[in-house]
Order: structure tokens, then C-alpha cells, then sequence
């Protein structure tokens, strides 16, 4: 948004409306203090993830879920009302803290406090498509917000990530600890009672002497980073990380984050880039749930090369899209 560059970056929007014709777009948006401002909410996740899983720990899963509101919540009050690039910075750091915590706590407990029958569903399929979701309707707040005339626009876009926020922190009064993890912390029989309220009946010992036998046989694991890497445990672990390494290396999330400002460096006006980028995220909801509905039927190995092939045509589009903008 252009309000939002001329009071924070005032050098990228002066390179942004100046010279069009002489210059390549892309460098318009060189700025080491705009790209220290974007990648500091990721910096911030990174470190508050090697956190979370000690504190899920000591203080529980509810617990954990209502820190991540809290600091979404202090994010969008610094972000929403920031006076200077110091208070936007502060306020991205809010940001990534909740969201390391946040993608590490929700799955955890939406696997532990949900039925065998339907983990995955609620997991797997619940928590990818509530963020696909996500992801489109920041893109279509931002198109609607985009078009304020007083400039306050970003400000609006910002101070909204507070209402998912409430709803984390509100949710910590009213949603119950996992069983699990209230058997972590040495209380045996809370846990059974809640788990007895969670399934709404008393026939819960089976369950429950599952998710005692899974606590006391983790309790026997001494060491576990050492064990991870052992020469058994080899092709999981490669797996695990090669996976997502390469997933995220493909370079999706410039396009899902970054879209606007993608779109705007390859000669999109402003009401093209964010109609784009709205596209951009509709078009993942809809892969998200074909993606449900067929994921039983093809298998998971099907679909993950299938997306790979996918991701790579689309990406050598992108990139014959942008040289063709160049030479012409």
C-alpha cells in the first residue's frame, strides 16, 4: 500500500513512482530495512518455536495456544497503531512469536484431544485448510482496505489480526487441557476426568491406559535427540526433513506472502496485484479440499508428486512471465 511506504519507506515508494520506464521494477523494492522488517517475523517464529515445546510443556496446551493469542494480540495494537518503523519492527516481533507457538501448540492438541477415528481429519485436514482460509481472507481484506481514501488502509489490515487473537485468548477460559498433557505434569487422575468429560461418558479406560502406557514409555526416553539419529531411525528422519526442506525451498511462500508485492514488481497496478493475490489464495482453498476429498482414493505419495510437478510448471511460468516482462 502506497500510504504505508511513504511514512515508513519513503526511499522504496520515491523508486517506486519515479523513473517506470528505466528501471527494473524489482529494484524498487531493494531496501535492507523493508527486507529487515519482512524477515524479521520469521526470524521470530524460528526462535519462539525452539521455546513453545517447553512451555506446552510446563504450562500446558491451553495455556500455550492463549501466549500465542496474546502476543498476536500485542502485535496487531503495535503493528495497527505504529508511529515509526521501531514500533512496526516490535510489533512483527509479536507476530512471529505467535505464530511459532501457535504452529506448534494447535497441532499438538488438536491430535491429542481429538477421537482416534477422525485425528486426521481434524488435524491434518482441519488446521491446513483453517490456514488456507486464513491466508484468503487476509488477501481479501487487504483488496477492500486497499482502496480507503484517507490512507488509513494498512492500519485497518493490521489491527484486524487482533479478532483471531481474542478468540485464542478467550478460548484459553473455555477449552479444556489435553488429557495428555495434564498426565505430563503428574496429575493421573485430572486427566482421567477429563478425558471421561471429554468423551462425555466413563468408558474411557482403554483410551486412557493408552495415553498412560504412551506417557510412561516416552518417560523412558532419556535422550531422545540422540536416539532421533540413530542409524534405524535414519530414513524417517531424512524424510521428515528433506520434505519440507525442499517444499519450502521451491520458493511457494514468496507467492502465497509476498503476492502483491510479486505481482506489482512484474508491472501489475496496485488494484491488479492484491485481485491476484486474492486468486492466489482462493485457488489454494480449493487444491486444499480436492486435496481432502481425494487424498483416501490417490494416496498421500500420489498427491505429493503431483503438487511437486505442479509447483514446478507454475514456477517456470512465473519466471518466463517475468523475463518476457523484461525484454519488452
Amino acid at each position: 500500500m502506497k500510504p504505508f511506504l511513504m511514512m515508513f519507506f519513503p526511499s522504496v515508494y520515491w523508486k517506486m513512482v519515479q523513473d517506470k520506464d528505466q528501471e527494473n521494477q524489482y529494484c524498487k523494492f531493494d531496501s535492507s530495512l523493508l527486507s529487515f522488517f519482512t524477515s524479521f517475523l520469521y526470524l521470530a517464529a524460528l526462535a519462539a518455536s525452539l521455546f513453545a515445546s517447553i512451555v506446552s510443556k510446563t504450562f500446558g496446551r491451553t495455556a500455550s495456544m492463549s501466549f500465542a493469542g496474546v502476543a498476536f494480540l500485542v502485535g496487531a495494537i503495535l503493528n495497527g497503531s505504529a508511529a515509526n518503523v521501531y514500533m512496526l519492527i516490535i510489533g512483527r516481533l509479536r507476530f512471529g512469536g505467535g505464530i511459532g507457538f501457535g504452529n506448534l501448540v494447535v497441532p499438538i492438541y488438536l491430535s491429542q484431544i481429538s477421537p482416534a477415528k477422525i485425528w486426521g481429519a481434524l488435524n491434518i485436514y482441519g488446521f491446513q485448510l483453517a490456514a488456507t482460509i486464513g491466508i484468503l481472507i487476509a488477501n481479501v481484506v487487504n483488496y477492500h482496505t486497499n482502496k480507503s481514501k484517507g490512507g488509513w488502509g494498512w492500519r485497518v489490515s493490521l489491527s484486524l489480526a487482533a479478532i483471531p487473537a481474542l478468540f485464542m485468548i478467550i478460548g484459553y477460559v473455555f477449552l479444556t487441557d489435553t488429557p495428555k498433557s495434564i498426565l505430563e505434569r503428574g496429575n493421573t487422575e485430572t486427566a482421567k476426568d477429563m478425558l471421561q468429560r471429554i468423551r462425555g461418558t466413563k468408558n474411557v479406560e482403554r483410551e486412557f491406559q493408552d495415553i498412560l502406557n504412551a506417557s510412561e514409555a516416552a518417560k523412558k526416553w532419556q535422550n531422545p535427540w540422540k536416539n532421533i539419529i540413530q542409524r534405524r531411525y535414519r530414513p524417517q528422519l531424512v524424510m521428515c526433513i528433506l520434505i519440507p526442506f525442499f517444499q519450502q525451498l521451491t520458493g511457494i511462500n514468496v507467492v502465497m506472502f509476498y503476492a502483491p508485492v510479486l505481482f506489482k514488481t512484474m508491472g501489475f497496478g496496485d488494484k491488479p496485484s492484491f485481485t491476484s493475490a486474492v486468486i492466489t489464495g482462493a485457488v489454494n482453498v480449493l487444491s486444499t479440499l480436492l486435496s481432502i476429498c481425494y487424498v483416501d482414493r490417490f494416496r498421500r505419495r500420489a498427491l505429493l508428486r503431483e503438487g511437486g510437478m505442479q509447483m514446478a510448471f507454475c514456477l517456470v511460468c512465473l519466471h518466463l512471465l517475468q523475463f518476457s516482462i523484461e525484454i519488452l
